[in-house]
């Protein structure tokens, strides 16, 4: 399936030696200074307590964050709503609050992108590569595919390291299922998980996405198709991977709700481990920013969209089949860095 990908494929593979471009070679001997876009999510204090704990090791000692601009966008009530209480939070910690991303990039070696609006990253993300800063997006990437595409491709030109996750890709519980010796070869898996829609997003890249990414997370790449069930109480996504194997997303909008899998494999069924916090993510953020190497590839974030891009157009057709190489195709000609 990865030969698919053309469009994808080559995208981070040259990131990982743009650390230069970040100054962070110039400055090996203090930390790395931390900016932050967008203010309107809990993530946003959530990380910066666990990057500026002064008995934080490791390479969490080294990434400290510095500076924030607010960002914001006024038609979603969970952005606006929430803004000015966490910029007021990260001010108490002391973090310096700008007025531009351009007045941030000036403070900073490394930036996380957070804003909760997928819609306004490529435009944020766009200074930031273009100023060679590494960039850490927050879920979702972007708004549409074709946007998230097109940020991954510009970081691609630019050769800066780039990557996007949600943090239940590292939670330990989930992590440890596509290597796990007591499953054996993964050959299947049923994942599940809250799926709240925000109108000015495609359904699952809002809140499914955390789901989505469990299932890629224990399945790896390689989906071809996807078809969908939908209800006002849940979503069933099946998607079929080149070598056979089945795997699922239930997102739920009724009854108790939870994030977590079953896994199907070769020596055992086994329930997968749930959330685990938002540490094992800023652990790998902070790695990434030292390191320049990204530990997602951009064409298995790119398909993990596309997988849920495919959902949408799934659902248009009636819950009919969609090749996930042709909803790539289409997005990646709207795709302008």
């Amino acid at each position: 399936m990865r030969d698919h990908f053309d469009l994808a494929v080559f995208l981070i593979s040259l990131c990982g030696v743009a650390m230069l471009h970040s100054g962070a070679a110039a400055r090996a001997d203090q930390p790395l200074r931390a900016g932050i876009i967008g203010l309107d999510t809990s993530h946003v204090p959530a990380f910066t307590k666990t990057l500026n704990n002064p008995d934080a090791s490791g390479d969490l000692a080294d990434v400290q964050v510095v500076a924030a601009f607010p960002g914001g966008s006024p038609d979603i009530p969970s952005s606006a709503d929430r803004l000015e209480g966490f910029t007021s939070q990260l001010r108490d910690m002391g973090v310096e609050i700008v007025d531009t991303i351009d007045a941030l990039l000036d403070k900073v070696d490394v930036v996380l992108l957070e804003s909760v609006d997928g819609r306004p990253h490529l435009e944020q993300a766009r200074p930031v590569i273009l100023a060679g800063k590494p960039l850490f997006i927050d879920k979702p990437v972007a708004g549409s595919l074709s946007d998230a595409i097109a940020i991954f491709r510009l970081a691609a030109q630019h050769n800066v390291p780039c990557f996007s996750s949600s943090s239940l890709r590292f939670s330990p519980g989930i992590a440890g299922m596509r290597d796990s010796d007591t499953v054996g070869d993964v050959i299947g898996c049923a994942a599940f998980g809250p799926c709240p829609t925000e109108s000015h997003h495609p359904d699952l890249f809002w809140y499914g996405v955390h789901g989505v990414e469990i299932l890629f997370t224990i399945m790896g790449p390689g989906c071809e198709s996807v078809s969908r069930v939908h209800t006002d109480g849940v979503d069933l996504v099946t998607g079929v991977w080149s070598d056979g194997r089945i795997g699922s997303f239930r997102g739920i909008r009724q009854g108790k709700s939870d994030y977590g899998a079953l896994v199907f494999g070769s020596k055992a069924i086994e329930r997968s481990g749930g959330y685990a916090g938002y540490e094992p993510l800023v652990e790998a953020i902070a790695t990434f920013f030292k390191t320049g190497q990204p530990p997602v590839s951009a064409d298995e974030t790119i398909e993990l969209f596309a997988f849920m891009e495919a959902a949408d157009e799934s659902k248009r057709r009636n819950g009919a089949t969609v090749s996930i190489r042709d909803v790539i195709d289409q997005a990646s000609t709207a795709a302008t860095p």
